[in-house]
This record gives C-alpha cells, structure tokens and sequence, in this order.
C-alpha cells in the first residue's frame, strides 16, 4: 500500500515537473500575445473614444410656434445634423413664452415672430432679444364668419382682430387697404395702432379684440377675423386659397412682418446660430416653404 503510495505521487511529481518545462517554454509566446493584444485593444478604444468625440453633435434649443416654424425646422435639422448640430424644437402656442425663454438662457433662440413685435415685447419686459435673420413671410387674411363676403358687412357688424400691439396694427392696415376703415395720417407697419387710431369707420363696425391664436376658434361668433397666417394654417385655413383678402405681398408688410430668428442680445456671432440661420435660408427650405404651402407661406431670403 505503502508502495503504491509513493509510486503515485512520484508520477503526480514527474507530470508537475514536465507541465512546468511546457508553461515555461510557452510562456514568451503568451507574453507576446497578450501584449500586443492589449496594445490593439488599447488602440481600437483610443480610436472609438475619438470616433465619438467627432460625431458628438451640439445642441441647438429653438422654440417655435408648431405650424409653420416648427414644421420649416424640420427641414433645417437635417442639414444641421450633417455639420455636427442637433437642433431640438421645442413648440409654443403662445407669443411670450418663447421669449422669455430665450431671455432667461433655456433657449438658444427662437422662431416665431417678426420685428415689430419682438421690438414692443423688449420695451414691454425689459428683454435684450435681437434679430439674426428674416426667414419667411406670412400674409395676415381676413376670414368669413358669419358674414361670407366684405360686401355683405352690415351696419355695427362685427371684427375680430388681434390685441397684441404689432399685429393689431397689421389687421388694422389690412381692413384700411380694403376700404372697411381709415385709419389716423401717419398710421404705417412701424406704428403700434390701436381701434382709437381709426379715423374713419363708416359701418360703425365693433372690434372684438382678443389674442391672436383664439380667433380662427372664434369665427363663428363673429361676422368676420383677422387671423395671423400661423393661426390660418393651423385652425386648417390657407391665407392663398380660403382669405376674403389678404395682405399685398409687394407692400410694406411684407419686409415688416418678416418672421425673423430672435436670440439674446450678444448671442448673434454665435457659430451654432449662424448655422442655425443658414440652414433656415438654404435652398431646401426654400423648396419645401414653396411646395407645403402654395403661398400661405413665403420665403423672404
């Protein structure tokens, strides 16, 4: 027993001896592999790792109204997207929201007014918000309510137009260009017109004044309404097609009302908003504003 004892760990020996003569004569192979699979391995990360940092893209935060804006930066985030921007939308129904939020920095800029507004809303709340660029024009209509035609107002008819300053003065321009007002001399698209600037109204219509994105829903109660193009194309009215009148494209409205990109003032050399406005005044906006919307929306660049 004894014997067979000690020839087995003699053998267990002699397999130890012979496995560490192979581990050694191997060794130097394995040591070289794995090196240079660690210095592959530590490249391929190294390469990834720059990989990522070159496609990383910059985010662009723009508020917008949903229709059109929103709709044209679309349009613009793909080209964006292809020079190392992600523009993200984020979308408004109001008129103020979107510059107080670019005001207060937790927007980049925003796309969804035009000049004369932007000016009384920085009087107004004491913002610093400027122009970067004149995108589109949309033209103000005047729409049927329960009057169907301009002709067919009666006496002490009713209007419904916009109460905010800038665009009370566009409707009110709109109704002088078709003879239903006069407006006071040297009312014009820089003013900020009131119903008290009408000198002359003839059918003594009442003026309902209310915020501009709640007359298309209010047509119904009124005989006619002055509806910004943005609030047309959204209630399904096109300014082209379904407008009693409209706004003459060759006036003063149309380089006034321009919708314009608004940033902070001290933000206008900023490379992603030069980026941001050149990808709005390309070409392929320009294709897809003339396509979508047969004229209810028109480039300006």
């Amino acid at each position: 027993m004894k014997k067979t004892l000690a020839l087995l760990l003699a053998l267990v020996m002699l397999f130890g001896v012979l496995a560490g003569c192979s581990s050694s004569s191997d060794s130097d192979t394995t040591e070289e592999e794995t090196e240079a699979t660690v210095e592959e391995t530590t490249e391929a990360a190294e390469t990834a790792e720059e990989a990522e940092e070159t496609t990383e893209l910059v985010t662009i935060r723009v508020g917008a109204s949903p229709t059109p804006h929103a709709e044209i930066l679309e349009v613009a985030k793909a080209i964006l997207a292809e020079q190392g921007y992600d523009l993200e939308i984020v979308e408004y129904t109001d008129y103020v929201q979107p510059n107080l939020a670019v005001d207060s920095g937790d927007l980049d800029a925003n796309y969804f007014q035009h000049q004369p507004y932007l000016t009384t809303f920085n009087e107004e709340n004491g913002t610093d918000l400027v122009s970067v660029g004149s995108i589109h024009y949309e033209p103000f209509g005047i729409y049927a309510g329960q009057t169907a035609s301009i002709e067919e107002l009666a006496e002490g008819a009713t209007i419904a137009i916009p109460n905010d300053g800038s665009n009370e003065t566009r409707a009110l321009l709109l109704l002088q260009q078709e003879g239903i007002i006069t407006l006071a001399d040297g009312i014009d698209a820089s003013s900020n017109a009131t119903i008290y600037d009408i000198a002359e109204n003839p059918l003594n219509i009442e003026f309902v004044e209310m915020e501009a994105a709640q007359i298309a829903n209010s047509l119904g109660d009124v005989d006619l309404g002055v509806i910004n193009g943005n609030y047309a194309l959204d209630a399904g009215l096109n300014a082209a097609t379904d407008a009693l009148a409209i706004e003459n494209s060759d006036g003063d409205a149309a380089q006034t009302y321009a919708n314009i990109v608004a940033v902070k003032a001290g933000n206008e050399d900023n490379e992603a908003i030069q980026a941001l406005v050149a990808a709005l005044q390309s070409e392929e906006v320009r294709e897809y504003i003339e396509e979508t919307y047969s004229g209810a929306v028109v480039a300006i660049f």
